[in-house]
């Protein structure tokens, strides 16, 4: 059976020295690339199934190359940022990077997001129409929420908020994303707007609204629905 190729994009020494061996004993193929560059390079001839990307690379800005690998790939995207640089990683997240992890980091955190960003890769080609998680069902097919066999009400717009989170399970979706995709460019930056909608979907989804385990909040980010990464089919 073929490993998995994994891309890693850092322009640090001791990064590249602590991933390859790292990600090569958790069973993955590891290719290197130290700048935009080389980054794009490899991510057209050698066919990487992921990406680990540094967003500050010698010769361009790493939201370059994810706008640029975004023109022609679907490649998972995973972003390595320090904390101190929150405004650029929600703009990676905009321009299209599927996750992200706060240098310092651990390789549990590391290949536990690779393992997600691969499931959700490759389910990609199923159509979704049913996610189930904690005994909760969407339906999409008959727009139909229910909590334990039992229909939940929800407001159209609650519903396709919703909806939107659980199509990207396991994935950050940042604030400005949610507000244009529900509510239209106009209020893309109405955070307090969908803080009251994110509110009343944990009323009526979680088992306990006040400690949530489906949509969890990326502080200054956006939210993250916690699936079970069971396919929707």
């Amino acid at each position: 059976m073929s490993l998995d190729r994994v891309l890693v994009v850092d322009d640090e020494p001791q990064i590249q020295r602590f991933l390859r061996p790292a990600l090569t004993a958790a069973g993955y193929h590891v290719i290197e690339a130290a700048t935009g560059a080389e980054a794009l390079k490899a991510a057209a001839t050698a066919a990487p199934d992921v990406m680990i990307l540094d967003l500050g690379l010698p010769d361009m800005d790493g939201k370059e190359v994810i706008a640029s690998v975004r023109g022609w790939s679907e490649i998972p995207i995973i972003i390595l940022s320090a904390r101190d640089r929150e405004s650029e990683k929600i703009a990676a997240l905009d321009l299209g990077a599927d996750d992200y992890i706060e240098k310092p980091f651990g390789i549990g955190e590391l290949t536990a997001r690779i393992r997600t960003a691969l499931r959700r890769k490759n389910r990609e080609s199923a159509i979704a129409t049913v996610l189930n998680v904690d005994g909760l069902t969407i339906d999409t097919v008959r727009r139909l929420v229910t909590r334990d066999t039992k229909p939940i009400k929800l407001t159209p717009k609650e519903y396709d908020l919703l909806v939107l989170l659980a199509r990207y399970s396991g994935r950050v979706v940042t604030h400005k994303t949610l507000l244009t995709s529900v509510w239209g460019p106009a209020h893309g930056d109405d955070l307090h707007y969908l803080r009251v909608f994110i509110g009343q979907l944990r009323q009526k989804i979680e088992r306990d609204p006040t400690q949530p385990s489906i949509i969890c909040t990326e502080a200054g980010v956006g939210y993250r629905f916690m699936g079970d990464d069971k396919e929707m089919a």
